[in-house]
């Protein structure tokens, strides 16, 4: 089970500038939750914006530097080359950052997507969800509060 997570906004924003556009405590809480004990897929400028690997979890990086070394990183030059060292794990996360998650979206099985209810001004996106492929799922809200500058929702989709 191949699961990208994600939290875009109204129009697939992703980030602007190699970093995200809010800060929603309760969506890293639910992505910790997620993905640890897991494989974490993603790209060389994501797992750059982190000031160290995150905890349980293994960080494949996938880069076209062939000479790219990063202590805490599984360097990986493909897509099918991450899934592949993620193959021991029943369920590896692609976490990406835009480029990463296009090139992703053929191979996945399910999406965890948390929507922003807000527009933002990116340089990042995610792929659109092409709905006759994709299945909805489950839906859980989540309101703005003292914590949450911006309401939000989790879909879980999976590949009809």
């Amino acid at each position: 089970m191949i699961t990208m997570i994600a939290a875009a906004g109204e129009q697939n924003e992703l980030g602007k500038d190699n970093d995200l556009v809010w800060h929603l405590p309760d969506d890293f809480k639910r992505f910790k939750s997620l993905t640890t004990g897991h494989c974490i897929i993603m790209g060389r400028k994501t797992f750059e914006t982190f000031p160290k690997p995150l905890p349980n979890r293994t960080h494949l990086v996938l880069t076209r530097d062939k000479t790219y070394q990063k202590e805490g990183a599984v360097v990986v030059h493909t897509i099918q080359e991450a899934l592949q060292k993620a193959a021991q794990d029943d369920q590896p996360f692609i976490i990406g950052g835009g480029e990463i998650y296009k090139l992703g979206m053929e191979f996945a099985d399910k999406i965890e997507l948390t929507r922003v209810h807000h527009t933002f001004e990116a340089d990042t996106f995610f792929p659109e969800i092409d709905e006759n492929q994709w299945k909805l799922i489950e839906k859980k809200e989540h309101p703005k509060d003292t914590k949450h500058a911006y309401p939000f929702s989790y879909f879980t989709y999976i590949r009809k």
